[in-house]
């Protein structure tokens, strides 16, 4: 065994004291450990703060990566993600993996077989070193913690190769195994590659069972070794709250595509529910997105200025719908709301009855709706009339159906009215789906959101269409797709593999002419018009209530919910929200909302702090402008969600 010289000297930096039995660092040097209040006979150790850890990206591949594990978390998923150049890394945060409970415990080298079985190809280089770990957190006097390189003011760069966009990731690693002239491994998309590997990743059966994963999520307060993460564990990197800020293809090449890949596995391993239509829709879109992926890794064009603009152009008008802002349009009269006014169906389901849809002549103004008999009444009082602000809007819609069916929720006293709206057509659909959005959250037609919303809907729909037609498909082009890999294993149970086959490449002639960056962006805002989309789910028992129910939490509501169906019992808008507490010793959460609305619950399965971080995290982020520095308030975060800063 080899040892070092006398002379040289090791470094001791990056070390500090752990005591272990106060799961505590101590950080604070200035401090006496008579401060600290440790005895003579307290056991200390004195060990590096970076230590290893095994992350799991959304896209389910592995890589090594060293973290600070004296660092609170939030601050080291910042850092995580600065070095893998994904901005807004609050929107991001890390989650223990969760154990299939239909299976029973393997052993641990089936577990590393497992794991292994989906680590990225090649290693990721320590910038500046000749390791195969890649190193997390800032490094003094270097590029990698320079803020210029983190920044919505830099300059997009484009890949010389296929003109999609380049992330500054390979300037930052250089010759390493993620750039080798690519974007980097970590913008491009990764195909499921087996039936089998998808096969045994652990699916939720129930909404339960999705709401016992969301017990994993670690403390963004405190430490990853006062949480008791061990050195070369597992975590899971994911996306922790549904609501993505300014979404640029300009400059989130690995943002956009580990989004696409998460809202991917979501849909495959039926995370979320949506219809046999979206699920071939969802096929056709990664079928082309995989070719497209395949194709400009083998096809090294190097006059790619003209793509580079066709992408740009392509671009502007999906970067204005995820971002929800800017639009080209010129404004009406900004003094007169729209109205629409039409004849519709409108179904009020009560117990023992079996009458059906009524038409009626509806007309929408602001945030309500008024339903008259006939056109001609329509200058007197309403039948019935309902304000849709705080509802919940659940789209029920069958293409080849023609079923155009708009579910509401709407918020009473003592619960939720339930009120269904058929439409006649897609475009009556849209303009009356995209009213009642805006209304539940008290905006009204004349916001400048509405006519893209429209836009948005009609695009969705157009996807999902089959075409009368279909041109005669080739054989050699039918081999290459593997159905078990594209869609859910529900679908794989009630077709035939050349059954799906042939409907996917039916869908895929909607997309065809799409870009690869698009394509990610119509599924991401695809997945994001999904009925499911943006709500975490927790196992609560509210107070005066029985039995175990389901709070679930949205970027801008809370939602009491039936544990068995996932129906909505009741919906309370943030907007409307005034304080929340925890009663930390009863591990009671207490929201008030206006108009004295008072909400209790106690979490029976997850610490309450899981809970009001979500809360507070998601008031956090509606505080975000884009007129504001990149740099994140970490001090505002904490006071919201610690619940003792």
């Amino acid at each position: 065994m080899l040892t070092p010289p006398s002379d040289v000297k090791k470094d001791w930096s990056d070390h500090a004291l752990w005591w272990e039995k106060k799961k505590t660092w101590l950080l604070k040097t200035h401090w006496t450990l008579d401060k600290y209040g440790i005895q003579a006979d307290a056991k200390l150790q004195f060990t590096p703060q970076h230590k290893l850890l095994r992350l799991q990206l959304p896209n389910m591949k592995y890589v090594k990566v060293k973290v600070n594990f004296s660092d609170r978390v939030f601050k080291a998923v910042s850092d995580i993600c600065k070095t893998f150049n994904i901005r807004h890394p609050e929107e991001l945060s890390l989650l223990r993996k969760p154990r299939d409970p239909s299976k029973k415990k393997k052993k641990k080298l089936d577990d590393q077989c497992e794991d292994d079985a989906f680590e990225l190809e090649g290693p990721l280089i320590t910038p500046g070193s000749g390791t195969d770990i890649l190193y997390i957190g800032p490094v003094k006097g270097n590029i990698y913690s320079s803020p210029g390189l983190y920044s919505k003011t830099m300059t997009p760069t484009y890949d010389a190769h296929d003109g999609s966009p380049l992330s500054p990731t390979s300037a930052w690693f250089g010759d390493s195994a993620l750039s080798e002239g690519n974007p980097g491994i970590l913008a491009v998309s990764q195909p499921v590659t087996s039936p089998e590997s998808l096969a045994k990743m652990y699916k939720p059966q129930a909404l339960l069972d999705k709401a016992k994963i969301n017990q994993g999520w670690l403390d963004s307060s405190r430490s990853l070794m006062e949480q008791e993460v061990k050195e070369n564990e597992a975590l899971l990197l994911r996306f922790k709250y549904y609501s993505f800020f300014d979404l640029n293809p300009k400059y989130d090449a690995i943002r956009i595509n580990q989004l696409y890949e998460q809202s991917k596995w979501a849909i495959l391993l039926e995370e979320i529910e949506c219809t046999e239509e979206e699920m071939m829709m969802f096929a056709a879109l990664q079928y082309h997105i995989n070719k497209l992926s395949i194709m400009s890794s083998e096809n090294h064009l190097n006059n790619s200025d003209k793509e580079v603009d066709e992408v740009d152009a392509a671009l502007s008008d999906l970067e204005i719908t995820l971002e929800g802002g800017k639009t080209s349009t010129i404004l009406g009269d900004i003094t007169s709301i729209p109205e629409l006014a039409d004849y519709i169906k409108v179904f009020k389901p009560k117990k023992l009855t079996l009458k059906g849809y009524k038409p009626y002549w509806c007309t929408f103004k602001d945030t309500s709706i008024s339903c008259y008999k006939s056109k001609e009444e329509s200058n007197g009082t309403p039948a019935h009339q309902m304000n849709l602000r705080g509802c919940e809007v659940t789209p029920d819609v069958n293409i080849s159906g023609q079923k155009f069916n708009i579910k509401l929720l709407i918020p009473v006293a003592e619960g939720m009215n339930e009120i269904w709206l058929r439409c006649d057509n897609e475009t009556q659909y849209a303009s009356w789906m995209a009213a009642c959005r805006l209304a539940s959250k008290g905006k009204t037609m004349a916001d400048s959101s509405y006519g893209m919303e429209v836009q948005n809907i009609l695009s969705f729909l157009k996807m999902q269409h089959l075409n009368p037609d279909p041109q005669l498909i080739p054989e050699q082009i039918t081999t290459d797709i593997n159905p078990e890999c594209l869609v859910s294993p529900r679908y794989l149970k009630k077709y035939k593999n050349k059954q799906i086959t042939a409907r996917i490449l039916e869908a895929h002639q909607n997309v065809a002419q799409m870009s690869l960056i698009e394509a990610k962006m119509r599924f991401i805002q695809a997945w994001q018009s999904l009925p499911e989309f943006g709500i975490t789910h927790f196992i609560a028992r509210f107070q005066g209530g029985k039995k175990e129910e389901l709070i679930g939490i949205a970027y801008n509501r809370l939602i009491r919910m039936d544990a068995s169906t996932g129906d909505a019992v009741k919906t309370w808008r943030f907007s409307n929200m005034k304080q929340w507490n925890v009663n930390w010793e009863i591990k009671m959460v207490t929201v008030e909302f206006a108009d004295d609305v008072r909400v209790s619950f106690i979490c029976t399965e997850v610490d309450c702090k899981v809970v009001h971080e979500f809360i507070g995290g998601y008031i956090f982020l509606s505080t975000r402008a884009k007129d504001q520095n990149e740099s994140l308030d970490e001090e505002m975060f904490y006071k919201l969600t610690s619940g003792w800063v």
